[in-house]
């Protein structure tokens, strides 16, 4: 058999599985998509009238949507793996008009097909919740419409490529995977939403973050970094959440404007190594509501800024803090006053194992760990009283 007619039968078996796969959508009141997928992936084909013909290998030019997602739509699983590991650029050749791939939660192995960055129209690919292994193609590159792009939950290794030529990319979550190496420096300008925890980077966060003018959500928790975080974060015109928690930093950089421009909302560095006084400028975020700094190495007296923030109600001008979460550190000295007038429900405050001069459970934020020994405070710091 001709290798043209090869590829054409191949072709067909492909038709037939798409057709198969659009048959059971129609047939079937009960979508397969996890409840937890719906809004923002359903599964559904959508086939253009106008391309609808009499010829079964026609139909793979069609698809401008494929989703496949958990659990897998076909009974025999296996089926859909094999399908996944033996595409080739002459069987997704035809597929120029597809616009999102969906194939999250279905068992996939072996590396991502180089072929996938051929999808000139692609703006939308899951390939989450799989088994999928090596580095992440150099194709990808190619896909220059692509808007979301999801490879969380899978063995990815390797170094994240530069993606800078994805100028539509405005989300990417690449968490729990093993990319390695550094925050790359040359991250699409488009981002609005960064997410990869749980990875084995390193080194820190590259001043160039700052150049990602549209950016809101920066997720690096759970990794290697160490050294200072940057003050760029700290006045980023538009970050309002950012996780750098299971880290190894051990400095941060006060912005010039002592926090005045922030854009922050959530901010949560806990499980560090960061050292010194509490950062005052924190509390002179004016939208920060959320400030997570348990466990890491900080001394000194809780700031009086932090117990106003906490305390008082917020205006049109500046919020209240609603999760003031410092447990964990090396704090020393009284309770602040503000702190103290304090309801249950009123906010979340937590001050437990620090070295604070008197905590009783009779604060509900003194409770469920006790202070730290005096002993543990002493070999921390001789300027413990």
């Amino acid at each position: 058999m001709s290798k043209a007619s090869i590829s054409t039968l191949y072709l067909h078996q492909l038709s037939l599985v798409f057709f198969f796969l659009f048959s059971k959508l129609l047939l079937s009141a009960n979508s397969a998509t996890h409840p937890a997928d719906v809004q923002v992936r359903q599964a559904r084909l959508w086939i253009a009238p106008s391309h609808r013909d009499h010829s079964r290998s026609s139909w793979l030019l069609c698809f401008t949507l494929l989703t496949l997602m958990e659990p897998p739509l076909f009974k025999h699983p296996g089926y859909l793996r094999q399908f996944f590991l033996r595409l080739t650029s002459d069987s997704f050749s035809n597929l120029t008009r597809l616009r999102r791939l969906g194939l999250s939660g279905n068992s996939l192995t072996g590396e991502i097909p180089t072929v996938l960055g051929s999808l000139p129209h692609l703006e939308e690919l899951y390939l989450d919740n799989n088994h999928l292994h090596g580095p992440i193609p150099w194709s990808f590159n190619n896909l220059t419409r692509l808007k979301r792009l999801e490879i969380q939950r899978n063995y990815i290794s390797g170094e994240l490529p530069d993606l800078a030529s994805l100028k539509s990319l405005y989300f990417l979550d690449a968490s729990d995977n093993n990319i390695s190496g550094g925050v790359p420096s040359t991250l699409p300008l488009s981002l609005v939403e960064l997410s990869m925890r749980n990875n084995k980077i390193r080194g820190n966060i590259p001043d160039s973050i700052d150049k990602i003018r549209f950016l809101q959500v920066l997720d690096l928790s759970h990794n290697m970094l160490y050294g200072a975080i940057s003050s760029v974060v700290f006045k980023h015109p538009s970050l309002e959440q950012l996780t750098l928690s299971y880290n190894n930093f051990s400095l941060l950089q006060a912005p010039g404007d002592k926090g005045s421009s922030s854009s922050l909302i959530a901010l949560d560095l806990s499980y560090n190594k960061l050292r010194g006084l509490l950062p005052a400028f924190m509390a002179s975020m004016p939208k920060l509501t959320a400030l997570s700094l348990e466990h890491n190495e900080f001394t000194g007296m809780i700031p009086a800024q932090y117990a106003v923030k906490a305390a008082a109600p917020g205006n049109d001008n500046t919020s209240s803090f609603e999760r003031l979460l410092l447990g964990g550190n090396y704090l020393f000295g009284p309770i602040p006053g503000p702190l103290m007038g304090l309801k249950p429900g009123s906010a979340d405050v937590s001050l437990v194992d620090n070295c604070l001069y008197r905590c009783p459970d009779a604060f509900f934020f003194c409770r469920g760990r006790d202070q730290k020994s005096l002993v543990d405070c002493k070999s921390f710091g001789p300027t413990i009283p």
